[in-house]
């Protein structure tokens, strides 16, 4: 009996992201607050008895992999690993969120897969179980399964729900190319110990976001530690902040953001991918009804 699925994977932006000091395992300690917002991409999957684990990955995207590549496929290991079962997954992936953007794209992809499967087989895994694959399978996951408004420390897998704002986003990122987390944080690392500080705007923000009522966004902490590191490095980057001054860096970039139903500035549709008139969310993965 085939048993299907289509669940909703929202993309996220970093309100703040302090990058902190290097751990032992490589990774780096982090203070951010993520927001989710209503960018999805949607993922349809179709299981079907077999008495090995048979997977098959397909799109509509062109940029990512349908292979052991992907963390589509790796969550599903990851699972099946976990709970002994055994099926054949076939997966659709509707990709509307840019990949190497900083917006948690292949990371709350792998974050609806643990939450399709669960349900599908009818919760062989608790919350704490799903927690935990996520954490090990990457940094954003934990958020991207649960969405809204959240304090991200650790290297990003504890996570700390506050109240979500009510507000307007807008996206521009250049379409030649993508930055991953392991070149930002590469080239952070080679910045002077004064270009490291960090003005601990994730604690003054949380802080108003937990006492404002209504709940309001102070966009003067707004912050990206990882800006600094990438920005001088892509003319691209320096045209956005030349042009949209209050924008800021999501994540590793190389997305920039404003709170704005729409930019100002009209970015070359050749060279840029906008998309304006995005809001913040307060849940995060969920099955499409």
């Amino acid at each position: 009996m085939q048993r299907q699925i289509k669940v909703k994977a929202p993309a996220k932006i970093n309100l703040t992201l302090e990058v902190l000091d290097k751990r032992e395992d490589g990774f780096h300690n982090i203070k951010s607050i993520m927001q989710a917002i209503n960018l999805y991409d949607y993922l349809t999957f179709k299981v079907s008895e077999s008495d090995s684990v048979k997977i098959n990955l397909d799109g509509d995207s062109k940029n990512i992999p349908y292979n052991e590549k992907n963390l589509v496929w790796k969550a599903i290991v990851k699972f099946f690993e976990k709970t002994g079962l055994k099926a054949y997954v076939d997966v659709y992936i509707e990709k509307n969120i840019p990949v190497e953007a900083g917006l948690a794209g292949g990371s709350t992809d792998a974050a609806a897969t643990f939450y399709a499967l669960n349900k599908i087989f009818d919760y062989p895994l608790s919350n704490a179980d799903i927690e935990e694959l996520c954490a090990l399978l990457g940094s954003d996951l934990n958020f991207c399964l649960q969405g809204g408004t959240a304090v991200c420390t650790g290297r990003g897998e504890k996570i700390f729900s506050i109240p979500t704002p009510v507000f307007d986003v807008s996206i521009v990122k250049p379409l030649s190319f993508g930055i991953s987390a392991k070149e930002a944080y590469t080239k952070f690392s080679q910045l002077s110990l004064a270009q490291k500080s960090v003005p601990d705007n994730t604690e003054k923000l949380s802080e108003t976001l937990k006492n404002s009522i209504p709940c309001l966004l102070n966009e003067s902490f707004l912050y990206n530690s990882l800006e600094f590191a990438v920005i001088n490095d892509y003319k691209e980057l320096l045209e956005i902040k030349k042009n949209e001054p209050s924008s800021v860096m999501s994540g590793s970039g190389p997305t920039f953001f404003v709170l704005k139903k729409q930019f100002d500035y009209a970015f070359d549709d050749r060279r840029f991918v906008v998309i304006n008139g995005l809001k913040s969310i307060c849940d995060g993965v969920k099955e499409v009804c």
